[in-house]
């Protein structure tokens, strides 16, 4: 049966989770998740896993597990993997019958009943001192996503340049192409509260290495918090990735990602903090919210129109006379100024509306239609005789910089309303268009021949999770089977 979205609705509000855990808290249980990803890893799991275990057991303050992912391996890997397992107490196997990072990160994290998930690489590239600071503003409550920076000012990265080149090109298209801030998209340190994975990890289509680059995209998109740690990082040089392929993969990724926040189809709205989480949010008395923001894109739309504008009329005086060029330039002018403003200003997206929204545009370019014949009108008439082309540009420019701050207010309280007030009074978004999203069947998990979980598909639902994980005294069969509550 087909994988249901989450019901519609925001973000609870952050909260520091538990100091002190205990039994039948709300936490009672490991705090934070690492997972590990593996793909034929059978020489270097082991002492990964010890080495991992050994530091947060001393350094950890809290309840943790280490989830080993096991994407299909084709070698001794699900053996280590089994025996860690058994060994180990805060150890839990997991084996997919398909092979994908991003797959195997969203099938765990769902399971996951832990309030703070993470993942690391198998090689342990990043130094695990920085693991602590990684995790800490998550259970604060103070940011949403956490992620590690081989790009940071003060991070030590020991790396081959032709690596070093790829990344920072990566992220430079990033920046580019999709106006990403976060710095560094690939390195394999990331973190995020399970309640805001609940929300964001249907909404990631990709199951391969592009999963946490597109994860973080939306998060920011979407107002979340993400906090990045600087870290010292040195190069596996025995990676298997593919590098062109990867690539490839990932601009396709990009592409992909960058028409879907084009076109509005993706519900950013639900994963909104609610009103109080955010000051920015809160409504102040004399202090319009948004106002400063709005300026700056109107401005920066108005002074690109304007120059679009003078040079159609510029164009169309060659053959016409100053009413037919002046009208015909500014409604050409005015359709890609409401259109920009509608995007760019007032963060409207999707086609949602957009035919009223360039009707009202139309009525707001009639003013301005109004103001600028009427005053060629006037210089023609006060003149006495034709005018010089200067002059009749200077009197336009002037008439219209008289009609942009009517344009603006209009435009702001009638044409793009930003906010909407609730029954209580408080001030609120209005709602984003949200489209349906069908996820991939759900297939039921299976065990193996091990007793480890075995999970057979890639879009597993966020009521998928493990049962009696937390069984581990040695000696005892445990039932490693997810379960699936419909």
């Amino acid at each position: 049966m087909p994988t249901e979205m989450p019901p519609l609705g925001t973000l609870p509000a952050r909260k520091h989770l538990p100091a002190v855990q205990r039994p039948g808290a709300p936490h009672d249980g490991p705090v934070l998740d690492v997972v590990i990803p593996v793909h034929n890893e059978q020489a270097d799991l082991e002492p990964c896993v010890r080495r991992l275990h050994s530091h947060l057991t001393r350094t950890f303050p809290y309840g943790f597990r280490i989830t080993i992912a096991d994407n299909a391996s084709t070698d001794r890997t699900p053996e280590v993997a089994a025996r860690l397992d058994d060994r180990i107490d805060e150890v839990i196997a997991v084996r997919l019958e398909q092979k994908g990072r991003g797959r195997a990160l969203r099938t765990v994290w769902s399971m996951s009943p832990a309030p703070v998930l993470a993942y690391m690489d198998v090689d342990l590239s990043t130094d695990l001192n920085a693991l602590l600071p990684l995790v800490a503003p998550l259970i604060s409550g103070h940011s949403d996503l956490a992620i590690g920076s081989r790009l940071a000012r003060s991070s030590r990265v020991v790396r081959g340049p032709k690596r070093e080149f790829i990344s920072r090109s990566y992220n430079l298209i990033l920046r580019r192409s999709l106006a990403t801030r976060f710095s560094d998209a690939q390195c394999g340190f990331k973190a995020i509260r399970q309640d805001v994975a609940e929300l964001l990890l249907p909404m990631v289509e990709d199951t391969g290495w592009f999963f946490d680059t597109e994860m973080l995209v939306l998060a920011e998109r979407a107002g979340l918090r993400i906090h990045e740690v600087p870290v010292d990082w040195v190069d596996d040089p025995d990676s298997r990735v593919d590098i062109v392929e990867t690539a490839v993969d990932d601009l396709k990724g990009v592409w992909r990602v960058g028409r879907a926040l084009g076109t509005g189809a993706l519900p950013l709205a639900r994963l909104r903090r609610p009103f109080g989480d955010d000051p920015r949010d809160r409504e102040l008395g004399d202090v319009p919210q948004g106002l400063a923001r709005q300026l700056v894109g109107f401005c920066t739309v108005g002074a690109l129109s304007t120059l679009v504008y003078i040079a159609l009329y510029s164009l169309l005086r060659l053959g016409a006379g100053p009413q037919i060029a002046n009208a015909v330039a500014l409604l050409l002018s005015a359709v890609a100024n409401t259109a920009a403003n509608r995007r760019l200003t007032f963060g409207v997206r999707g086609p949602e509306r957009v035919v009223r929204h360039q009707a009202q545009g139309m009525l707001v370019f009639a003013i301005g239609l109004a103001l600028t014949s009427g005053s060629l009108a006037a210089l023609d008439l006060a003149g006495g005789g034709s005018p010089s082309h200067a002059t009749e540009l200077s009197v336009l420019i002037a008439a219209n910089l008289a009609a942009t701050v009517l344009r603006f207010l209009l435009l702001r309280a009638w044409v793009f309303p930003a906010l909407r007030a609730d029954p209580d009074g408080r001030a609120e978004p209005r709602p984003e268009r949200v489209r349906a999203m069908t996820a991939a069947p759900a297939q039921s998990g299976s065990t193996s021949g091990t007793g480890r979980a075995v999970v057979d598909d890639a879009r597993t639902p966020p009521a998928l999770h493990f049962a009696d994980l937390h069984d581990h005294d040695h000696g005892h069969d445990r039932d490693h089977t997810p379960r699936i509550d419909r």
